[in-house]
């Protein structure tokens, strides 16, 4: 007989050991899965995990790295934040929708003027947008007593629905000979977010994710506040004697997550991305979530855990074209590394016994 006994304290040794049996477990059950559809499952993940970083175009896929891994980062930053304190933002894909749309409507509003002030002007607009619809299952909570999990995660879909709409409407080109969606902001240099130093993938979006991590790690482990959100997540009843107040707290972490998502969504539209369309988002917000947990919920950890998922979009992208891997293969393969994670995350608060229980 299999039972889980509660450890007196969380194990240290199972907190930081399960991301990485996480990994690897998700490598043999995804071997399995690619032998399954008869492919040659070292081969998948040498192609996945290997040649984007040593394989014979890995110059290339190595910047192609930082530009998937930074809106990942950058909204598992904010998303820690709130996790930490228990509250679960699950909606930082739509606020990176709407981050996206407030800041590239500036830049299409006042097409095309030439300005060093516009594209500084977008990041705050973007950074706005997102903060403001985090706000919204804040206000909701604070107020109402609403769950913020069913709220963002149900704005997500007003998000999507209102990018269809502006994709279609007032942001479509006036030029695109009547296909859907904007203007190409990369063609726009004052809305372009390009290439700091060219070829390297390193745009202002890295800068800010970079930021993000070394302003989150600060938060929470070198100021009162992080302290306080620590044990609000931990001990409700002790935060509150100890002076935290928990609506202003809830509008705090549901308003920065939203901010750093929206900033995400608007170095992605002005960069990699270039343009408003009905399909511009591609899941970075619930990745992210993926990239918030494998990191431990810790800033260092995120931006390890940003850039290995980043990898896992390349290496799979790689292994569709290489191998003729179905895209649902690879979607299965990444959404794994979530289920092993929270099944080996088991052990950090339980020792598994075997045999009955002793009289």
């Amino acid at each position: 007989m299999i039972r889980l006994v509660k450890r007196p304290v969380p194990s240290k040794f199972w907190s930081w050991a399960t991301p990485v049996i996480a990994v690897v477990a998700t490598m043999i059950a995804g071997g399995i899965l690619f032998a399954a559809l008869g492919k040659d499952p070292f081969q998948a993940i040498k192609v996945i995990f290997w040649d984007p970083l040593f394989g014979a175009n890995a110059a290339y896929f190595r910047g192609q790295l930082l530009v998937k891994a930074a809106p990942l980062i950058l909204i598992a930053s904010g998303l820690a934040v709130g996790f930490k304190a228990g509250i679960w933002n699950i909606g930082a894909e739509g606020q990176y929708i709407i981050g996206a749309i407030c800041g590239a409507a500036l830049a299409l509003g006042v097409y095309p003027a030439e300005s060093a002030w516009l594209f500084p002007a977008m990041v705050l607009l973007g950074a706005l947008g997102g903060f403001l619809w985090g706000l919204i299952p804040a206000v909701l909570k604070v107020v109402f007593g609403t769950n913020e999990i069913l709220v963002s995660l149900m704005l997500v879909y007003v998000a999507q629905n209102l990018l269809a709409y502006v994709a279609f409407g007032p942001l479509k080109n006036p030029e695109g000979y009547g296909f859907p969606g904007s203007r190409n902001l990369q063609q726009y240099p004052s809305a372009h977010n390009a290439d700091l130093i060219a070829g390297t993938g390193m745009h202002w979006g890295v800068v800010a994710a970079l930021i993000a991590v070394i302003f989150t790690y600060i938060l929470m482990q070198r100021h009162i506040a992080g302290f306080r959100i620590r044990v609000a997540g931990e001990a409700p009843r002790a935060a509150r004697f100890a002076g935290v107040v928990p609506a202003r707290l809830v509008i705090f972490c549901l308003g920065l997550s939203g901010a750093l998502a929206g900033l995400a969504g608007l170095f992605e539209v002005s960069g990699p991305s270039g343009q408003i369309t009905d399909s511009f988002n591609v899941g970075y917000g619930y990745t992210a979530i993926i990239v918030a947990f494998l990191g431990r919920l810790n800033a260092v950890g995120i931006l390890l855990a940003g850039l290995l998922m980043a990898l896992t979009y390349i290496g799979g992208d790689m292994a569709q074209l290489m191998l003729q891997l179905p895209s649902a293969a690879i979607q299965v393969f990444q959404g794994m590394l979530l289920f092993f994670l929270l099944g080996f995350d088991l052990l950090t608060n339980y020792r598994v016994r075997l045999g009955g229980k002793r009289a």
